[in-house]
């Protein structure tokens, strides 16, 4: 990728006033880039792609971060640039430049909000459709498939060449938001883009058996602990249907497996035909839920996470949910009945 191509489908304008911020920014002064709690390829891959080019740029003071529970996904522990990312509780309390990836809210971002909002600029990276407007500055794009592709773009606009490390964090975040490029997401410049990637060293075989195709034999277990969990439930979502599952704490400790290793079960649960939707509920914390949502396109699930206190996409969405298991499984189907999905 050369200065000046265009990787995006955002228009200059969106992407240049964030830019011009990161050219006016001493390189001595400090940098705080966060993402959403939880995160996943495309919050973590956005975030320490462009960690990574300002490093290039010459800055020396940046600090990468997510809110607790602070602990990367393993299929993510490979990614380039991890010694970017620092505790929570030991970010700059007032940075010179605060930069927030794939979060549509400040909720999503817990704590880090603020220091965030202490900096003198806050720009907000981000593709969600439910993103609510926050920050100072807000580099939006509801029509772009990953925030990874509004990061390619400013990365391309600052004038970094793209290098093997900055493109294996970037082709994650796109490959892991366009379902390896099988979502209806996946427009030619999304492939352009993952070509140049390619060329500038991402492995697309070695990404994909770390992010796609490996677990341990004890994920595999506590896998089959879940789907015998799962329900089926065809009336729901008024009729389109619902299927969903969830981990308890006592079956991560007992298979000695982090939350992070639940991400890629909901790839088998949404597949189950007769269901519309799918819900996946992992634990974060004592009666705390990260709850995700798909989609197969005739339901809303977007408008069901939002009504929940989180957003995403119309197809895939998600939330912070407390109480019981089932008590979360149950306002999600209120919300699926309501009519606004």
């Amino acid at each position: 990728m050369t200065a000046g191509a265009t990787t995006s489908d955002t228009e200059p304008s969106i992407v240049e006033p964030a830019v011009d911020i990161v050219r006016r920014t001493p390189t001595d002064a400090a940098v705080l880039l966060a993402c959403h709690v939880n995160p996943d390829g495309d919050a973590l891959g956005s975030m320490l792609g462009f960690g990574l080019a300002l490093r290039r740029l010459g800055f020396t003071q940046v600090s990468a971060s997510f809110p607790e529970p602070y602990e990367v996904p393993e299929p993510f522990a490979f990614l380039p640039g991890l010694d970017l990312l620092v505790d929570p509780s030991a970010v700059p309390a007032r940075p010179a430049l605060g930069i927030s990836f794939d979060a549509s809210s400040p909720q999503r971002l817990g704590e880090l909000t603020v220091p965030l909002a202490a900096a003198p600029a806050w720009v907000v990276v981000d593709h969600h459709v439910s993103n609510v407007g926050f920050g100072s500055l807000r580099v939006v794009d509801p029509d772009a498939a990953a925030t990874a592709v509004l990061a390619a773009d400013m990365i391309d606009r600052l004038g970094v060449a793209l290098d093997p490390a900055i493109a294996t964090c970037l082709y994650v975040g796109l490959a892991t938001d366009t379902g390896s490029f099988r979502f209806g997401t996946t427009t030619p410049r999304v492939l352009r883009l993952a070509a140049q990637l390619v060329e500038a060293g991402a492995d697309p075989a070695g990404i994909a058996r770390h992010v796609f195709d490996s677990r341990p034999f004890a994920a595999i277990r506590l896998l089959s602990d879940v789907l015998a969990r799962a329900e089926l439930d065809p009336y729901a979502a008024r009729g389109r249907g619902l299927v969903s599952a969830y981990a308890t704490p006592a079956e991560l400790s007992r298979y000695g497996q982090s939350v992070g290793v639940l991400e890629s079960f909901m790839d088998v649960v949404r597949t189950a035909n007769e269901a519309d939707v799918a819900c996946l509920l992992r634990p974060v914390g004592e009666d705390r839920w990260s709850v995700s949502l798909r989609s197969r396109g005739d339901t809303d699930v977007s408008a069901v996470a939002v009504a929940l206190g989180g957003g995403g996409h119309r197809l895939a969405a998600g939330f912070l949910g407390t109480g019981t298991a089932e008590s979360v499984l149950e306002s999600v189907r209120k919300e699926l009945e309501s009519g606004t999905a």
